[in-house]
């Protein structure tokens, strides 16, 4: 009999017609994984092979738009979901009311698997805390999607189990001898990161229930993935990188992106129709990771999703970057006119335009004028010492943000305020972010007369699961005030750096802990809550987590007037 080794996670649901959804899963064989709902709905699909491991996608149709249904799975026809000593209530799948009036999304990043055992060195898992609310009150405002920005799994920050288990795998399957010994190798730990991760109860009751939409971040491979050419040609003078890096865009296409893609989009995928038809796909798979890291132009990770009239944009920051120095840009050309391109298309129809980025556009004033200065130093513009130096404060500096990328940055910029300035502008712009292990919110000002119709706002949410040192939490808030700023227009000076045309203020924060941003968007109205994961004496009251943890609210504010 097979059985279900991860999963279900609910991704895609359909904001159109409110009748289709997919579901993802993996099993423990091969097999015909079927999705049933009450009322007559669902869907089935046979599964794919990689690398041994066996995965299905399954479209589910005919659900009903506005309603909220119950769905099992089942294997070759027996039932494995719900599990059989689950004490959750059941997998529900909410599809919109057609034409939908507002959307729920909440959105946050950096989640480092907790142990199993024990006590939790980083606080309470705001996402297990979420799950214990929406379970223990099913009447409860639920999100309508779950962003989830970057950092999905770290591969390169393991845990104590993981590590043991990496060294009992190499051991006995005999690979991943040159590889860092704390930091997976290969396709077949990335398994075990996902199942380490995905496996928590709460959390794989979340994913099954509220829909998600994924982009990676440098952990989802390894911390600085692609901060700079001479960082890339290092890492492929290992012996190891090449199959650390094939097999985390293969994890990742399989884990992560396909369940980004709508049923039309699959339908059209021609690796994902390869994949299927071949008896085992790891090759083929593995072609395209080659490929994908070898001409990184050759793929768009990026993805758009409307959800009523709601649309947002989620960026690739990681994989779409171009790295010659004196050329250096976030997004290559194509994904910058694809973005542009989407966040024009049909400006009428849209309220509200996300951005999901899963690095902040907007920093504190001295962290974007230390990196605008410190990229023009390794573009040596103070010389080759400078430059050197420039290289090598990158790399242990994480200096890697839109800021460091100065045309990436104007560029994004101009797109957010044309959009805004626009005849039939939305009511919000908002870039949506991760990375930084606190959260903020800051809102652009221009200059007289250029100010967008729209409220811009960077609404940045980190971690739902780490932690940030105490000397860098004094360093985020100094960051943010006067006679920080002062030392960067100076480094900026230095580097001979413009000022940007626009200017941004702290509107909220730095807040610190385990938390999750959701933005309530009804019409042209948009409210924003932050909410953190905090610990609770009386474990298991209604609301709380297996931790006793229960979410506490730290901000709710409006974001707009609906005008």
């Amino acid at each position: 009999m097979a059985g279900l080794r991860l999963g279900p996670l609910l991704r895609h649901v359909d904001w159109e017609s409110g009748t289709s959804a997919t579901v993802w899963v993996e099993t423990d064989r091969a097999c015909t994984a079927e999705v049933r709902c009450a009322g007559g709905a669902g869907g089935s699909a046979a599964t794919f092979r990689v690398a041994g491991h066996h995965y299905a996608l399954v479209v589910v149709t005919g659900l009903a738009p506005g309603t909220a249904t119950a769905y099992e799975v089942l294997l070759d026809g027996e039932r494995v979901w719900p599990l059989a000593d689950s004490t959750l209530p059941p997998s529900t799948i909410h599809t919109p009311p057609v034409p939908a009036t507002g959307a729920v999304v909440a959105f946050g990043s950096c989640r480092w698997a907790a142990p199993a055992m024990g006590e939790d060195p980083v606080g309470p898992d705001v996402l297990d805390t979420l799950a214990a609310r929406l379970a223990g009150d099913p009447e409860a405002e639920r999100p309508d999607v779950l962003l989830l920005l970057g950092d999905q799994v770290y591969a390169d920050e393991t845990s104590v189990g993981t590590r043991e288990w990496i060294a009992r795998h190499r051991s006995s399957a005999g690979t991943g001898a040159t590889a860092p010994p704390d930091q997976v190798a290969d396709y077949a730990e990335y398994t075990h990161l996902y199942d380490e991760s995905w496996g928590d109860p709460e959390l794989r009751w979340l994913l099954s229930t509220v829909p998600s939409c994924m982009i990676f971040d440098d952990h989802d491979v390894i911390d600085d993935w692609n901060t700079s050419a001479a960082w890339v040609a290092d890492m492929r003078a290992t012996s190891w990188w090449h199959e650390r890096i094939t097999g985390g865009l293969m994890s990742y296409w399989v884990y992560q992106h396909l369940g980004n893609l709508s049923p039309a989009e699959l339908a059209e995928d021609p690796l994902y129709a390869a994949v299927l038809a071949a008896e085992d796909g790891t090759e083929v798979l593995r072609a395209f990771a080659e490929r994908a890291d070898a001409d990184p132009a050759s793929v768009r990770w990026s993805y758009r999703r409307d959800f009523g009239r709601t649309r947002l944009l989620m960026v690739d920051t990681r994989a779409a970057r171009v790295l010659e120095e004196q050329h250096r840009s976030m997004l290559d050309a194509e994904e910058a006119a694809w973005l542009r391109t989407q966040a024009f298309y049909d400006p009428g129809g849209v309220d509200h335009l996300l951005v999901g980025t899963s690095l902040p556009w907007l920093l504190p004033p001295m962290v974007h004028f230390a990196e605008g200065w410190h990229a023009a130093l390794c573009r040596g513009e103070r010389g080759p010492r400078w430059a050197r130096f420039g290289e090598w404060l990158r790399r242990r500096a994480d200096l890697e943000h839109w800021a460091a990328f100065t045309a990436s940055f104007g560029r994004l910029t101009d797109t957010v305020a044309e959009v805004g300035r626009g005849e039939a502008a939305p009511a919000t712009v908002c870039v949506l972010s991760g990375d930084v292990h606190h959260a903020y919110v800051a809102e652009p000002v221009w200059p007289a007369g250029q100010q967008p119709r729209s409220r811009v706002f960077q609404l940045t949410c980190s971690p739902l699961h780490n932690s940030v040192p105490a000397a860098i939490r004094a360093g985020f808030r100094f960051g943010w005030s006067r006679f920080a700023k002062g030392i960067g227009h100076l480094l900026a000076r230095h580097g001979r750096v413009a000022r940007p045309a626009v200017r941004w203020e702290r509107a909220g924060g730095p807040w610190f802990g385990n938390q999750l941003m959701t933005l309530t968007l009804r019409g042209r109205t948009a409210r924003l809550r932050l909410e953190r994961a905090t610990s609770d004496a009386k474990r298991g009251r209604r609301g709380t987590d297996r931790a006793g943890a229960r979410l506490t609210g730290v901000l709710d504010r409006s974001l707009t007037d609906g005008s």
